[in-house]
């Protein structure tokens, strides 16, 4: 094992988008496994929006990172010593650790063995097949309860989790409208994941017509992954009993100020539709049912998916930015051995 453990730390809480002096990195020992425990040697990290209201101490799903605490993420990694009965020198391993080269890990929670007899890269396990394919799949099929001919409307559309509900949704028998970013992820929308319409809120004009340009008799699932602007724009094109789905409301992460809206949530009313919100941790007893199903789809090709790996764990505080200004092209996630000694 290497003499020490890289980590970066939460230094300073955000004031809107994070900066460099929200952080500090700190080298210290590897650590050592207790009774129950093993020592993980991470290789990759993924970088996932939540991570930012995590930075902020305000009430949530999860305890707040802590002032000096590592950085929280979902990390794929080698156990390189262990005395736990369960978790062999090794075994890969994807959890909720931290950012840093080597965690400790209990075997509990999120921790799970990845099955050496699968031979697949380890990075699908924190994209495809990890918690973003998980959200999508229990997200959209559980919350959603998509029935095939209904028309779904997928904001975020180009990103880990929302190009993967667009390709499900079509598997179902769906109609799919999403929203991204330019013209080029919007070109991926229905090259690479088969989404029927595909909106780029970049381009200018009113974003509630363009949702009923695509959808004149409107939407009966909204899988909303930023919520805000986009979010009215929906609620102004629901059908009759449609779903709202809340995944995530990135638009208000980095918000110095309360982000405007929804304003528009009398149309729940008119339209005697319901929203409701959707987390992937009350399904980890069944994900082994979602990644057989996924894992399913992918031999088949019926499900696409990207990834968009940066170098360094140094680097990984400016690479975390890549998901608020729209430059990842893919699940984003940092390769820590790119400049570990």
């Amino acid at each position: 094992m290497a003499e020490t453990n890289r980590q970066i730390l939460l230094k300073a809480r955000p004031r809107g988008l994070p900066a460099a002096g929200d952080f500090e990195l700190r080298e210290g020992p590897v650590p050592e496994p207790g009774e129950g425990e093993f020592v993980i040697r991470n290789r990759y990290l993924s970088l996932d929006p939540a991570i930012r209201g995590w930075m902020d101490d305000t009430p949530s799903y999860m305890p707040p990172i802590g002032l000096g605490e590592v950085m929280r993420g979902t990390t794929v990694g080698e156990v390189v010593a262990s005395r736990h009965p369960d978790y062999q020198p090794g075994d890969q391993v994807v959890g909720l650790h931290g950012w840093e080269d080597y965690s400790l890990g209990h075997g509990a929670g999120f921790d799970a063995k990845i099955p050496a007899e699968l031979g697949l890269p380890p990075t699908w396990f924190l994209s495809v097949l990890g918690a973003p394919g998980m959200t999508a799949y229990f997200g959209f099929l559980d919350v959603g309860r998509p029935q095939a001919g209904e028309t779904v409307l997928v904001s975020a559309a180009a990103g880990a989790v929302g190009s993967l509900v667009g390709q499900i949704a079509k598997i179902k028998g769906c109609t799919t409208i999403g929203i991204a970013g330019g013209p080029e992820k919007c070109r991926m929308l229905k090259d690479e994941f088969g989404y029927d319409h595909a909106i780029d809120y970049k381009a200018g004009g009113d974003l509630a017509s363009a949702i009923r340009a695509a959808a004149p008799e409107g939407v009966d699932i909204v899988f909303e992954n930023v919520g805000g602007e986009m979010l009215d724009a929906a609620l102004m094109n629901l059908k009759l009993r449609a779903r709202v789905l809340i995944c995530g409301l990135i638009a208000g992460y980095n918000a110095e100020s309360p982000t405007p809206g929804p304003r528009n949530l009398w149309q729940l009313l008119v339209k005697r539709a319901r929203m409701e919100g959707l987390l992937v941790a009350d399904y980890v007893d069944r994900f082994p049912e979602g990644i057989t199903q996924m894992g399913e789809w992918l031999q088949q090709g019926r499900i696409r998916h990207r990834e968009h790996v940066e170098p360094g764990l140094v680097a990984a505080p400016q690479t975390f930015l890549k998901l608020f200004d729209g430059s990842n092209m893919g699940k984003l996630i940092v390769d820590l051995a790119a400049d570990r000694g």
